[in-house]
């Protein structure tokens, strides 16, 4: 589908799933379309499917999920994407056909909202059938287990307490059974249900053709596979627990999934339901939706802000904690940006939209949230191989084990019987399925609450493997809030000097254009004049022509040594930077130069303490950046990176080079940066951070973005990735070590079925308690 210039994409819910053997064959038959690509997640019980709207609609795509056996429905209309889009992503498409799938408003809005009460409505269910099938089967458990409960005609009333178990508690396994098998697939209810069919139908006949219909008959219970009679045994109390098993771990399987993805649909609901818009003079409160780019909306103290935009009037303190994880509200007044969801604590304000829908930057977030829980990682696509060719092989050593005991050593039937049932039971490997995508799901989920986002489950691989962190210092472990330390113009007015660079600088983002033009309306209040034919060049310069003469700020070019002015500069810049550890900018006035500006900027609060914990993960930071010498070695010493680690006076092509280097020489690196300057870097790192106040492409080109600016958010970042992956390892090994050791147990016929099935349930009950506790995950900034 990469190659394909003209695509569609649109997620649907899928409902029906019990196991990764359904999901695999959902998209196996998405798949097989022509023009089609589609990721099937059983976790989160979605398909995000790829398609090319020239060969198919999603009617279509519907009708194939349908077909395999489940139901589905759209999450939201499907968005349209061509080359063009490509470069201008807020271009919205979507046909008539797509429109007909599109769910009501407020499913537009809550995306996940008809899966949650598809979720719910399976949970409530099933609980009802765990709780009645409990209920008839307990009785069942103490007569089968205690000789002296067992009077005469015992087994009769056992076999209509668990008739209702078998059909009614069971039924969920047996449709899905009887499902996949007209499709001519295999999955872990197939096992499920030949496992209690068996047990229940040779129950039955040992009551109305064997011995044990007999009134005066009675039953030993062994928690081994081994009858402690010769007569015929029945399995009744099988039966009916491991349907009670099975169902109670079922129940909280689903459960557990709604309460891993509450961070998502937290996220969902954090938006303002409505906005009040200035229109025609008069305020008006309209629905969310009916914002549109451009408009002024009123926010009143205590409430949301509608959308993404700027302040045009009024002060106010924010609280951003819902998109960074810091509780502390933010000072945000005339000019500054802020971002829908976010609360208005004090101030009144009024606001111009600039983002509306799925451009917010809380949409985005949660789309990148959904697409990095949909992602599956290598190991998960391993898991998912293995399950589909699972269920044949284990059918085939449940008939070995049968013909095994009966003609190899010598069992008698029942004993032969009860084996081959055991192995089936246990050898369902739901754990297996859930392993990976539920750490997945609460990992990701949490980090979102804490202002982590992590793209997409191979970044887990790559934080394990880390052994240097390269980190930019300027906006990174500085505050990027520079101040003018030094202005020197030896035969020109200095507030001349700095007048002219504040009219270049004024179109530049750069923190150092920033300090400039901050400092020069601190004590000027000349009006700035707008510079023409501005140009950049990260990392060296900015120019643009103020009052006709051609004005450029950066680094002094080397030609201008040539002049005693531009020895006298050079001298000063060299000062500057030696005395205060600053950055010193030449500015040129038609290519000669009149003056020297140095800037100083501070550490971050937590920048010291963020290293010290980078060191302790086992981690070598790397100080590089395009400042001088002087000036890195001064943040340097400050924050606790060792002067042999650092890179001082890099171009940012020559970030990525070298990190490239570091890479050829064997170790494995992360880039930690905030600036456009840092892209490329970041795309070249093994692993990418980005600090969530830095530029929207260095958010793009990363693999974990932290959503503020406090530097311990990346000792988090590495934390949170590292403790997701150690789940999924730990359920991993669980899910495989059960299978693999417990089935040789059952076939050699030391295992009950109805244990089996018990701690088969238990199996997949570890999994995703296990994974649960991710949701504790404890930032380092919250004891900071």
């Amino acid at each position: 589908m990469s190659t394909n210039l003209s695509f569609s994409e649109i997620d649907f819910g899928i409902t029906g799933m019990t196991c990764t053997s359904c999901s695999g064959r959902v998209q196996r038959k998405l798949n097989k379309l022509e023009g089609v690509e589609a990721t099937v997640n059983f976790a989160t019980e979605t398909a995000t499917v790829h398609y090319d709207p020239t060969r198919i609609d999603p009617p279509r795509l519907l009708q194939v999920i349908r077909d395999a056996g489940y139901d589905g429905f759209a999450l939201q209309p499907a968005t349209h994407t061509t080359a063009e889009d490509d470069l201008n992503p807020d271009a919205p498409a979507t046909s008539a056909t797509e429109q007909l799938l599109t769910n009501t408003a407020a499913d537009a809005h809550h995306p996940s909202q008809r899966t949650d009460q598809a979720r719910e409505r399976h949970a409530e269910d099933l609980r009802k059938r765990l709780i009645i099938s409990t209920v008839l089967s307990l009785p069942v458990l103490a007569m089968s287990m205690i000789p002296a409960l067992q009077f005469d005609n015992w087994q009769w009333l056992s076999f209509a307490l668990v008739g209702p178990v078998f059909f009614y508690g069971g039924k969920p396994f047996h449709t899905a059974a009887v499902s996949n098998l007209r499709h001519g697939a295999f999955t872990m209810d197939t096992l499920v249900s030949l496992g209690t069919f068996a047990a229940y139908a040779w129950s039955t006949w040992a009551l109305f053709f064997g011995t044990a219909g007999a009134n005066s008959w009675r039953m030993s219970m062994s928690f081994t596979g081994h009858a402690h009679h010769s007569g015929d045994h029945i399995y009744l109390e099988s039966t009916a627990m491991v349907v009670v098993f099975l169902l109670l771990g079922r129940w909280f399987e689903t459960r557990a999934k709604g309460r891993s993805s509450q961070a998502l649909r937290a996220l969902l609901d954090l938006h303002a339901k409505t906005a009040i818009v200035i229109r025609d003079d008069v305020e008006v409160e309209v629905p969310l939706a009916a914002v549109s780019i451009g408009d002024r909306c009123v926010v009143r103290p205590g409430a949301k802000i509608p959308t993404d935009g700027v302040i045009l009037a009024g002060h106010s303190a924010l609280d951003e904690s819902m998109l960074t994880g810091e509780s502390l509200p933010v000072d945000k007044t005339v000019g500054d940006a802020v971002y829908g969801a976010t609360m208005n604590t004090v101030g009144r304000l009024i606001i111009e939209a600039k983002k509306v829908g799925s451009q917010t930057v809380l949409a985005q977030l949660t789309k990148l949230v959904t697409d990095a829980q949909a992602q599956k990682a290598p190991v998960q696509k391993l898991a998912d191989a293995i399950a589909q060719v699972f269920v044949p092989i284990v059918m085939a050593i449940s008939l070995l084990t049968l013909l095994g005991h009966v003609y190899v050593l010598g069992s008698s039937i029942t004993d032969a019987f009860t084996a081959a049932v055991a192995v089936l039971i246990i050898a369902c490997p739901c754990a297996l399925g859930l392993a990976t995508p539920t750490a997945l799901l609460v990992g990701s989920g949490r980090g979102s609450q804490v202002g982590l986002l992590l793209k997409g489950p191979n970044v887990l691989e790559q934080t394990r493997k880390i052994s240097t962190i390269v980190l930019d210092k300027t906006g990174t472990l500085t505050q990027a809030n520079m101040n003018v330390a030094r202005i020197y113009a030896p035969d020109n007015n200095p507030q001349e000097v700095l007048y002219l660079a504040a009219c270049v600088e004024a179109a530049s983002e750069h923190p150092v254009a920033r300090a400039i033009v901050t400092h020069y309306h601190d004590i000027e209040t000349r009006p700035l004049a707008p510079a023409q034919e501005f140009s950049s060049t990260p990392g060296t310069n900015v120019t643009g022509v103020v009052d006709n003469l051609r004005i450029q700020v950066g680094k002094l070019p080397d030609a201008s040594l040539e002049s005693q002015q531009g020895q006298t500069i050079a001298a000063a810049i060299s000062q500057a930077e030696q005395e205060l550890g600053a950055t010193a900018v030449a500015v040129l006035c038609d290519e000669r130069p009149i003056g020297m500006i140095a800037v100083t900027d501070q550490p971050r609060e937590h920048a010291a303490q963020a290293v010290a914990k980078l060191q302790a993960l086992g981690l070598r930071p790397l100080l590089v950046t395009g400042d001088n010498q002087y000036a890195a070695q001064a943040v340097a010493r400050e924050v606790g990176i060792a002067t042999e680690s650092i890179r001082a006076g890099v171009l940012p092509a020559q970030k990525a080079a070298v990190i490239a280097q570091l890479q050829e020489a064997g170790e494995t690196v992360a880039m930690v940066g905030d600036g456009v300057n840092d892209a490329a870097a970041l795309a070249q790192a093994d692993l990418g951070i980005a600090m969530g106040a830095g530029t929207d492409i260095a958010i793009e080109a990363s693999d974990i973005t932290v959503m503020h600016s406090n530097p311990l958010g990346i000792v988090d970042a590495i934390r949170l990735s590292r403790s997701t992956l150690r789940t999924i390892q730990l359920n991993l090994f669980w899910a495989f070590a059960y299978n693999v050791v417990l089935i040789p147990v059952a076939a050699v016929g030391l295992l009950n079925p109805m244990i089996a099935g018990a701690a088969m349930a238990f199996s997949s009950v570890f999994v995703v308690s296990n994974s649960l506790r991710l949701r504790k995950f404890s930032p380092t900034l919250a004891s900071a």
